[in-house]
């Protein structure tokens, strides 16, 4: 039986805190009790759920499988429990996203194939200590609500771990996921298609991409030359020949400061030979290397500044969302995951999952070209795993959803991989797939130590560009 685990201390203490405009409470000591107990170091539920189809947490996957250029899958031989489609929708109604509803309605070869639950990610130790230190501690602050994060660590800023293990609202839970873990770096080679409703399928900028992730790092060096960003990337794009050269170079701040926003992007194009500032690339802008078909926030899930949204925490569910994605991600070949009208749906493992719920809307008097968004945040990783988006008139737009799959080598996960359908359009767009192409990769590091190829700065960008 499907369970709707509201948590209602937390909706009490949103509805408090969003209509005053204060600055969060960390949770009592009592609270933090919890942690390592009833729920795991990292916030989640411990035990398995009622009906036992999410078992309970044993510390993730710790023992992986040979690697080379991209991540076996340690699952290959799990077979689905059962699939979803327009069928039989109506029986799992409740376990389902709406963008999954409607998806299953509009196409009739869409299908969910729900595979066994299995609780893989794991955490290092010191990140784990890190969570429990926050927990009492790490508060949200700034002159918007939700726009800086305040701590106890000498810098005034949170430990480097989960901010809010014990999240009060849905700004919190939007911040662990900014903060999650994994690698520190993520070296890229993959593949991005557009594909538009006529089925025509056209291949995007090839990329050489760098994600990084500074905090993930223990010994902390990495955040000092990348202005202390929780999230960033430098990617280059080295296909087509007209685009080749191009540099982007992006970082989300733990704090908004002055005029950035919470965010510093630069890009540099051959033709002027100069890195520029794009302050304007945030927000709904529109991706052109992307054809225009998602915005600039939309990027694995949801990059960017929380201020023109009101994020209401309705709760925790259990429901079908992606995870353990390794197929389209990493073993499947592109020429068999990109369909016509969707991903092939055997490409992605679908699991029963519990999420915590996020309705995002925006604010009165505040611009975006989406007028409500739903996230669906996983408990273990903290991982935006699906994002439902509506239009000015309140009809159902783009449905997103991101590849999670654990990096068992370095522990955490990668959340880079996404698929964004417009329903309006009857097009898609899905970006990070294919490791296993000829020539393609997904690396995970542990340290940005031994790649020199990293342009972390604006300098370095400019420097390696003219090269």
């Amino acid at each position: 039986m499907n369970l709707f685990i509201l948590k209602t201390a937390a909706v009490v203490c949103s509805a408090y805190f969003l209509s005053s405009g204060l600055a969060t409470a960390a949770v009592t000591a009592d609270e933090a009790k919890a942690l390592g107990s009833t729920l795991t170091k990292f916030g989640a539920e411990a035990g398995a759920s009622s009906d036992g189809s999410i078992p309970a947490y044993a510390g993730g996957l710790t023992k992986p499988p040979a690697q080379a250029d991209h991540y076996a899958d340690p699952f290959a031989d799990d077979k689905p429990l059962y699939s979803i489609d327009a069928k039989n929708a109506d029986k799992y109604q409740a376990v389902l996203t709406e963008g999954d509803k409607a998806l299953l309605a509009k196409f009739p070869t869409y299908r969910l194939d729900v595979y066994p639950t299995r609780r893989s990610v794991a955490y290092s130790a010191w990140f784990l200590e890190n969570t429990q230190k926050n927990a009492t501690t790490a508060t949200l602050g700034g002159a918007v609500e939700g726009d800086n994060l305040k701590g106890a660590a000498s810098d005034g800023l949170p430990f480097a771990g989960v901010p809010f293990p014990i999240p009060k609202n849905g700004y919190e839970v939007m911040w662990n996921f900014k903060e999650g873990f994994g690698p520190v770096v993520t070296e890229e080679r993959v593949k991005a298609f557009q594909v538009d409703s006529a089925g025509k399928i056209a291949l995007l900028p090839d990329v050489d991409a760098y994600v990084l992730r500074p905090w993930a790092e223990h010994s902390g060096k990495m955040r000092q030359s990348t202005f202390n960003a929780t999230y960033g990337a430098s990617s280059k794009l080295i296909a087509p020949p007209s685009s080749a050269g191009t540099v982007f170079l992006t970082y989300y701040l733990p704090e908004v400061e002055g005029g950035d926003g919470g965010q510093k992007v630069w890009f540099y194009t051959p033709g002027q030979r100069r890195v520029r500032a794009a302050p304007e690339f945030g927000y709904d802008t529109p991706i052109a290397s992307f054809g225009g078909s998602l915005f600039w926030d939309d990027v694995d899930g949801f990059r960017g500044r929380l201020d023109r949204f009101d994020f209401k925490l309705v709760g925790k569910k259990e429901m079908i969302v992606p995870y353990n994605v390794y197929g389209v991600t990493n073993t499947m070949l592109t020429k068999d995951a990109v369909g016509p009208q969707h991903i092939n749906p055997a490409a992605v493992r679908m699991e029963k999952r519990r999420v915590w719920v996020i309705e995002a809307t925006r604010k009165e008097g505040a611009r975006h070209a989406y007028s409500r968004r739903t996230f669906y945040v996983e408990e273990d990783c903290w991982c935006i795993v699906a994002h439902d988006t509506y239009d000015n008139a309140g009809k159902l737009w783009r449905v997103g959803r991101v590849f999670t799959f654990p990096t068992y080598d370095v522990g955490g996960t990668n959340g880079n991989s996404w698929v964004w359908y417009d329903l309006i359009k009857g097009s898609y767009v899905v970006s990070a797939i294919g490791a296993s192409d000829p020539g393609q990769y997904i690396r995970g590091h542990a340290s940005g130590d031994g790649l020199p190829g990293m342009a972390l700065t604006p300098q370095a960008v400019a420097a390696g560009s003219e090269r």
